[in-house]
């Protein structure tokens, strides 16, 4: 757990902290970020009592930024080394199935792995976006929704947590 004065923040048993920012325009949209947390809250097995929304300040430290090109090739790699350790233990490659992205964070574990057995850097984040939604009109390859993920693995990187404004619109116990 990191601890700050009056809030707990759960780092997964993979060692990290997923903050996922949805809506394109985060800054001037907070309540796309309130109707996803809804949305989980409606789709879990124990709701959330009061879902709301609360706001990350992150230095993304080294960042493994799959939106930029240069870390798409790491990833390929990766997924071709990913591959052949699961064909010679003759297993069965993870798969992505709807929201459940297992291959894609198996790919993302096993360039975390292979850098720490190699000696190289380690990432302190890793961000990606996701389309979600509908297209905005027929044929078109933009989203009616982006998802902006960003995986924090140092948690040192979360230099603070804020409300945004106007309060009582995000949060409904202020």
């Amino acid at each position: 757990m990191v601890r700050t004065t009056s809030l707990k923040v759960k780092i997964f048993g993979t060692g990290w902290v997923v903050v996922s920012i949805f809506g394109s325009k985060i800054r001037r949209e907070p309540g796309s970020m309130l109707w996803n947390a809804h949305s989980v809250s409606n789709s879990t097995k124990k709701p959330i009592k009061t879902p709301f929304v609360l706001g990350a300040i992150i230095d993304l430290g080294a960042c493994l930024n799959l939106v930029d090109a240069d870390a798409l090739k790491i990833l390929t790699e990766a997924h071709s080394g990913l591959k052949a350790v699961f064909k010679e233990a003759d297993r069965e490659m993870p798969v992505n199935k709807g929201d459940n992205r297992m291959l894609d964070c198996a790919v993302i574990q096993y360039i975390h792995e292979s850098n720490k057995r190699e000696g190289q850097k380690q990432y302190d984040t890793v961000r990606c976006a996701f389309p979600e939604g509908n297209e905005v009109f027929q044929g078109s390859k933009i989203s009616s929704r982006l998802h902006l993920q960003i995986c924090v693995r140092n948690a040192d990187c979360i230099k603070g947590f804020f409300l945004p404004r106007p309060v009582k619109d995000f949060n409904p116990n202020f």
